[in-house]
């Protein structure tokens, strides 16, 4: 009965794909934690990060890896953006694109930012394709709480090196 009950909780706070072969059913693990913990981790990250942003301007950790006060592994640079991997991958490809000059948030952009909002696009299909990711990708922007940001500089998710799900939040 225990490891039955363990199953079942195990079954209930996983996420499976389900594969119905002709010799019978296979679930298969997606992700490594339950959906649910994963999911709270983020909003309680961009609930503190956004009580931290409405105090008063600090560093973010972006502004340190473009200052090099933070190591990161960079893939791309010009005298506009930076590209790099996420340090908590949630996908086998998981990029961040990001401008050199500090813009909080997309919803804080201005007509006059049509240009560099381009230019990131640009290197986003650039990294995407030398890093091989012929099968498509995801480009993710997270924007204010709701939008789950917690780090209060504009950056893009590039994701990819596996099939996504729908609908994504």
């Amino acid at each position: 009965k225990i490891q039955m009950a363990s199953f079942l909780h195990f079954l209930r706070t996983t996420p499976f794909l389900i594969v119905k072969p002709s010799s019978g059913i296979i679930l298969s693990r997606l992700i490594t934690k339950p959906f649910s913990e994963t999911t709270g981790d983020e909003v309680n990250k961009a609930k503190i990060a956004y009580e931290q942003n409405k105090q008063s301007f600090q560093p973010t950790i972006f502004s340190k890896i473009i200052s090099r006060e933070i190591p990161a592994n960079i893939i791309y640079e010009d005298d506009k953006c930076l590209a790099f991997h996420d340090i908590n991958p949630v996908s086998p490809t998981h990029i961040l694109v990001i401008p050199k000059r500090h813009i909080p948030m997309l919803s804080e952009t201005q007509d006059t930012d049509t240009e560099i909002l381009g230019h990131l696009m640009r290197v986003v299909r650039q990294v995407a394709d030398n890093e091989k990711l012929t099968e498509g990708f995801r480009v993710v922007i997270n924007n204010g709480l709701h939008g789950c940001q917690s780090v209060y500089h504009l950056h893009i998710h590039v994701l990819g090196g596996r099939q996504m799900g729908w609908p994504p939040g």
